[in-house]
């Protein structure tokens, strides 16, 4: 059994668990995972990739716009409409994502009642809060 002082933090499992779910995307240009959670207990997971039935980014190619592919469904919608499709309540829950959201899936988070969002790369954050100030 491990030590407990080399076990990793829950927040730490829970992002492992976000760049494993990545690994399903069907996109190559960028593979997103998501994980929703509250308490210890994981409620949904997400990835990027496309609309159910739909042809994937990797074999019909890429559909951009504003720099971002505009044919899969982002990993932290795909969690949120898997929640909902179980009627799995997601509300005062956290989201683990492998990748800064984009501005819509951030209003997405907000208004599904996910408090706390967690981060393995923060790099377009900062835009997105400067931009609910305004």
């Amino acid at each position: 059994m491990p030590d407990k002082k080399n076990r990793v933090s829950w927040a730490k499992y829970f992002m492992n668990i976000a760049q494993e779910v990545s690994t399903r995307s069907t996109c190559n240009r960028k593979a997103v995972g998501a994980v929703i959670v509250r308490g210890k207990t994981i409620l949904s997971t997400g990835y990027n990739g496309s609309i159910k039935g739909a042809d994937h980014c990797d074999d019909a190619g890429h559909e951009m716009e504003n720099d971002h592919c505009v044919r899969t469904i982002h990993a932290e919608a795909n969690a949120i409409v898997q929640a909902a499709r179980h009627g799995i309540r997601i509300e005062n829950s956290e989201i683990y994502v492998t990748a800064s959201p984009c501005y819509d899936c951030f209003k997405m988070i907000a208004n599904a009642g996910i408090i706390k969002f967690i981060l393995v790369n923060f790099t377009v954050m900062s835009e997105l809060l400067n931009s609910l100030k305004s």
